[in-house]
């Protein structure tokens, strides 16, 4: 029988932030990737991400796998960011830091135990009292109980980071969409067959369609942006009741949620639909998250929104994301179901996949995202 010749070392199913960081990942250790997608280059759940990069803690509903993952990975971003003086502007990324509004007494508790969680594991993080609070962002409503600021955080702008990932990755890049896989060939839909040593699902949502029912939920998001306008926020601002709604599983929410962007303009989230795998702007919905913007940022109404948009974030049935082997699968591997977080976790959890993989001691504790944990 005649052998086959390898497409590439590694086969990528999917070019969001995941599939570009795994891409990277393999290429550093000397492997050839081909990545498979459909569509534009991170333009799935990766364009209709807000591009936070932070530490997610305990109060936020992560466990401390969770907080493990999203500190190596804030450690692995500034590695690329100091890499090369090019990476901070290819990547649009702003070092803005976090405020984590509180709104009331009760919310003001919440900041006071993040920020004593946060500073006893490293992390810098400093509460502001109301004064503190209308200083650091006037354009804030008077009567907030304080904030929460935690300045290592940072954003990017994803779509243009997937791309530059895949450009180091030497990554060829191959139009298509698939059909089904065994592990050591991928099928298109146009009849294609792609050889490889392993294959790599990074696929989002789409991921569920090899995957047994109900490991991945679709969660909807609407996002609108204004006009630009310079010099009117400095920080990433949150409302510490964020924190509760995100993690609801059976009810659709708006939280405050905004980001200054570096020409000026302002990005506004966000919702959570879940269930909800559509793209179409739910008017409803939209304007329960400008009107939510606006009770805690008064200045909003006079902005013009330049667009709105939408963005389905894959949820895993447990909320922590799918690394590892496919349960059924041999040599196919998983990367899948980050909700949020992609953006922030996507180099960490390319790492961890890769040494998971290859046979490397990893440098995580793999078992809280081991895919094998559903069965």
């Amino acid at each position: 029988m005649m052998k086959q010749r390898r497409t590439a070392d590694v086969l990528i199913v999917g070019a969001g932030i995941i599939g570009a960081a795994c891409a990277r990942a393999y290429a550093r250790q000397g492997l050839s990737v081909c990545v498979i997608e459909p569509a534009a280059i991170g333009g799935g759940a990766t364009a209709a991400a807000m591009g936070h990069l932070l530490v997610v803690d305990d109060e936020s509903g992560g466990a401390d796998a969770e907080f493990q993952l999203t500190r190596r990975s804030q450690q692995l971003w500034q590695q690329w960011l100091d890499e090369s003086a090019d990476h901070p502007a290819q990547a649009e990324h702003q070092a803005c830091g976090t405020l984590w509004i509180a709104a009331d007494a009760e919310e003001l508790a919440l900041a006071e135990r993040k920020q004593a969680w946060l500073v006893a594991r490293g992390i810098r993080a400093a509460l502001l009292k109301p004064t503190e609070l209308a200083r650091a962002e006037p354009l804030l409503r008077p009567g907030l109980a304080g904030a929460l600021q935690v300045p290592g955080d940072a954003r990017v702008y994803p779509p243009k980071v997937a791309a530059r990932w895949l450009a180091e990755a030497r990554a060829e890049v191959i139009e298509g969409r698939v059909l089904s896989f065994d592990g050591s060939s991928v099928l298109l839909a146009d009849g294609r067959r792609l050889w490889s040593a392993l294959t790599v699902l990074c696929a989002g949502l789409a991921s569920q369609t090899w995957l047994p029912p109900g490991w991945l939920t679709p969660k909807k998001g609407q996002l609108a942006i204004t006009q630009r306008y310079p010099g009117l926020l400095s920080h990433q601002l949150v409302e510490l009741g964020y924190i509760k709604k995100a993690h609801l599983s059976d009810q659709d929410t708006v939280s405050f949620n905004v980001q200054p962007r570096p020409g000026g303009q302002i990005l506004i989230g966000s919702s959570r639909q879940i269930g909800r795998s559509d793209r179409e702007l739910d008017p409803a919905v939209l304007q329960e998250m400008l009107s939510q913007a606006c009770s805690y940022l008064p200045g909003l109404r006079d902005l013009s929104l330049l667009r709105c948009w939408t963005g389905v974030r894959p949820a895993s049935r447990d909320g922590q994301p799918l690394i590892g082997a496919h349960p059924q699968l041999p040599r196919v591997w998983l990367a899948t179901g980050h909700e949020g977080l992609g953006i922030t976790t996507s180099l960490a959890t390319a790492e961890l996949l890769a040494d998971l993989s290859l046979g490397a001691a990893p440098q995580l504790d793999a078992h809280p995202f081991s895919p094998s944990r559903f069965l």
